[in-house]
């Protein structure tokens, strides 16, 4: 029988739009308090003010995941700030496509030092933290992958390798943590409106990308994504909800 979120603090990185604020709004209003991690701190500021506008708790704690020690630092603030660490949710990444031969590779340095040293180095503070909590539950692990974490396509070669490292990584987590009561799930999301397409500046990116939303029709929405995480972290702490695949209606692969 799922629960709400009351009492539990959330940490959610990437939280400065599309998936991690949608995350972040969802939370708060299950009734959780929410640390939000961001590069871009007057979005996050912003986010955490209109949380608590609404009657939530929420700090904004600006942070470059791709830098350890502000990674670390982030989790040791948003335990600071709440006085427990129930639950974090790894949602920042970048998604920049393209050919590998002939690719910038500062694109595929940027997208592994995000989308996975980022992950790691989020999840190794979180997980001593998490096991600070008074109570027996323990903690819950969000990794955000992608379908592109499932099935491997022609122009995203090494953002697919990412993905599908953060799959593999969740699953050995889960067998290592499960016996400290700490509990991980992967979320793979399909086609969603978002900005992660937008950093991509190759014409024959972009017009693939418009083609293939064509093709589908309707896409998720940030919202969407949104409430399958809630779902997850919602569980009573028996219920371990390990991989969610959500992709629109419309979406083949």
């Amino acid at each position: 029988m799922a629960q709400d979120l009351t009492g539990q603090a959330i940490a959610i990185t990437g939280a400065s739009s599309g998936i991690g604020e949608a995350t972040a709004l969802a939370c708060a209003r299950a009734g959780a308090s929410v640390a939000l991690a961001a590069r871009r701190a007057d979005r996050v500021q912003a986010l955490a003010q209109r949380i608590e506008q609404e009657g939530g708790r929420a700090v904004a704690l600006p942070t470059d995941v791709t830098d350890e020690r502000q990674a670390r630092a982030f989790v040791e603030h948003a335990y600071e700030a709440f006085g427990r660490l129930d639950g974090l949710v790894n949602n920042a990444g970048v998604m920049l496509l393209g050919a590998v031969t002939g690719a910038d590779t500062a694109q595929w340095r940027r997208m592994i030092d995000v989308n996975v040293l980022g992950l790691l180095y989020c999840t190794h503070a979180a997980i001593p933290v998490m096991q600070r909590n008074a109570d027996p539950a323990g903690g819950h692990i969000v990794n955000v992958s992608s379908t592109a974490g499932r099935n491997a396509s022609l122009g995203a070669a090494v953002y697919n390798l990412t993905k599908f490292g953060v799959c593999g990584f969740s699953e050995a987590l889960r067998q290592e943590v499960l016996h400290h009561g700490i509990r991980v799930t992967v979320v793979e999301p399909g086609f969603t409106e978002s900005e992660l397409l937008d950093h991509n500046t190759d014409p024959m990116v972009q017009a693939g990308a418009a083609h293939r939303r064509q093709e589908i029709g309707k896409v998720l929405e940030s919202e969407d994504v949104a409430a399958a995480i809630v779902y997850a972290l919602e569980q009573p702490a028996h219920v371990s909800v390990n991989e969610i695949l959500v992709r629109p209606t419309g979406q083949r692969t």
